[in-house]
């Protein structure tokens, strides 16, 4: 008989996208035998081969102990569907036992089941996830089976949390306001965030495994299947679902020591061809909509720039700083645009790092910022006799560190110009703080703060404002200090690219055309050279003297003429 039961009694995890409502479990309890037969019979002394055996027909339900309707029930259960137990039916009929909301409801149900005929389930019942008892077993559950275990604080938590009616208590000063960096957490607090906090809904079903006309106490209730949904179609059943496994088995306390077994099985309706084609056609149809709104919203044709604009994009980080005296460093940057750029009017041009605490790192002082920002901006060309050559634009950036009483020193001045290229550039950019040789100056750094400041930061370079022809910086101090590493992503787009590459294609499909690729352009490569040595040619004899000229004409006539 061991070889019938189902042994494996450990939790399956489903995923489905059907709505929850959908779920239909059938639950078949049946009450096998009294197991004090055996147990007498096998407390008699050894009997003859061949007689006293014990019959198999013992073993049947209908003849053992005699068979009752209520020894075998049958119930199809929906998810969170509420059946009451004898126990339950009993407790709410009484009104003055209904003190919260939940239990004036279900007295009103109880009261309307009785005027109907009664509940038709008999052992078979339900606890929802509203009910006492889904609160009182999530507070018991251990990891083992030992009466002495004490569980940690986190499977305490764990086991305790209400994660599905957990409720958000907003910040002070209402909910606008949120602390996104906690300085200084408690104990408590770094225990707390340590708990999951998925929204999940459980599920008991139970069995009153209580001797017939004893039904209604709470001792002989047994939990048959509990069933967990998580709020991403997650579903976990224990036990699993018998399908061929096999009945499960429950053996009772006490003198009889009675043995039930019960199957559990998926009565879910299952959707047939036509729903489930008409369901696919609904989410394909829905699918395209959501890529045509998608579209819409990003267009298809390619955004150019016009003609004479190059547009530069650049994705930048700032990477990290090292080598500077002291630590939580941070850094200030701005980039200056110059003559004939533009930016969008609602772009930032300048930022600050986070605060940043100093490692050491192949003997080294390194603070890693992996500080994002983006740049934009697109250069006009208004004159076409000036150079082609326009200025870039500069990033120009201080390194600030943040002592223990929030003040400030500035550990270096830097810039660098953005590159000129598409494509990804690592750059390190070295930099220097202006000083003043004497010691109190020094002293006042190291224990008050502050230090000598630039009040133009452009004048790490050329100043925007300068006019002069030279920028004499006699007499200015400096120290080197670290070095800051960036990290750009450069794109460049300009309708100049795109008619020299169209140009250079129809070139090529004209040679085609004319047959032999090779000499077509070889011979253009010659007149091309030969134009370009005429027009040197031309300029060299314009520039010359013109009595000069006349002499060296005059003497290539006599020459001819001898």
């Amino acid at each position: 008989m061991a070889e019938q039961w189902s042994r494996d009694t450990g939790e399956a995890v489903y995923r489905s996208r059907d709505p929850v409502k959908n779920l239909r479990i059938r639950v078949h309890l049946q009450r096998v035998t009294s197991t004090s037969v055996l147990l007498k019979k096998v407390q008699e002394p050894v009997v003859q081969h061949g007689k006293g055996l014990l019959e198999l027909s013992t073993f049947n339900t209908h003849t053992a102990s005699g068979y009752r309707p209520d020894d075998d029930e049958e119930a199809v259960i929906g998810w969170q569907e509420k059946l009451f137990s004898q126990f339950e039916v009993e407790l709410y009929q009484n009104e003055a036992a209904c003190q919260s909301p939940l239990d004036r409801q279900y007295h009103q149900e109880i009261l309307k089941l009785e005027k109907a005929g009664g509940r038709k389930n008999c052992r078979i019942f339900t606890y929802t996830d509203y009910d006492r008892y889904t609160n009182l077993e999530e507070h018991c559950q251990t990891v083992t089976s030992s009466n002495h275990e004490v569980p940690s604080y986190l499977a305490e938590r764990m086991a305790n949390v209400r994660r599905r009616r957990q409720e958000r208590k907003p910040m002070d000063g209402g909910g606008l306001k949120s602390r996104i960096v906690t300085w200084k957490p408690s104990e408590e607090f770094i225990k707390n965030n340590h708990v999951i906090n998925t929204p999940v809904q459980t599920m008991y079903i139970m069995g009153d495994l209580a001797p017939y006309g004893k039904l209604g106490h709470r001792e002989n209730e047994q939990v048959l299947c509990t069933i967990k949904i998580d709020s991403n179609g997650v579903i976990t059943m224990k036990p699993d679902m018998t399908g061929t496994k096999g009945p499960y088995r429950i053996e009772m306390d006490g003198e009889k020591r009675e043995l039930w077994k019960y199957t559990i099985e998926n009565a879910s309706i299952a959707v047939k061809k036509e729903e489930q084609e008409r369901e696919l056609h609904i989410y394909k149809d829905l699918y395209n909509r959501h890529k045509e709104y998608l579209s819409s919203l990003v267009g298809t044709d390619f955004e150019t720039p016009p003609p004479g604009t190059l547009r530069l994009f650049i994705n930048g980080e700032i990477v990290s700083a090292k080598e500077y005296e002291f630590g939580n460093l941070y850094v200030h940057f701005f980039i200056e645009l110059p003559k004939h750029w533009m930016g969008p009017s609602n772009q930032q041009l300048s930022g600050v790092t986070q605060t940043c605490a100093s490692k050491t790192f192949d003997r080294e002082n390194v603070s890693y910022f992996c500080y994002p920002f983006t740049f934009e901006a697109s250069f006009t060309q208004h004159d076409e006799t000036e150079s082609s050559l326009p200025q870039w634009p500069v990033l120009y950036f201080e390194v600030l560190s943040l002592d223990f009483w929030q003040r400030y020193r500035v550990e270096g001045y830097g810039s660098i110009v953005l590159p000129s290229s598409p494509g990804l550039h690592l750059l390190t950019a070295r930099t220097w703080r202006p000083t003043v040789l004497n010691t109190v100056s020094e002293l006042r750094r190291f224990f008050i703060g502050g230090s000598p400041e630039l009040d133009d930061i452009t004048y790490v370079r050329i100043p925007g404002t300068f006019q002069g022809d030279r920028l004499s910086r006699f007499g200015f101090r400096t120290e080197t200090t670290g070095s800051v590493t960036f990290k750009f992503h450069c794109i460049q787009q300009s309708r100049a690219f795109m008619d020299s590459s169209s140009l250079k294609k129809r070139m090529q499909s004209v040679l085609d055309r004319l047959g032999g690729f090779s000499q077509q352009s070889s011979i253009h490569n010659v007149l091309d050279a030969f134009q370009r040595a005429r027009k040197r040619m031309q300029l060299a004899r314009e520039s010359l003297p013109q009595d000069l000229l006349n002499t060296s004409v005059s003497s290539t006539v006599h020459q001819s003429v001898a």
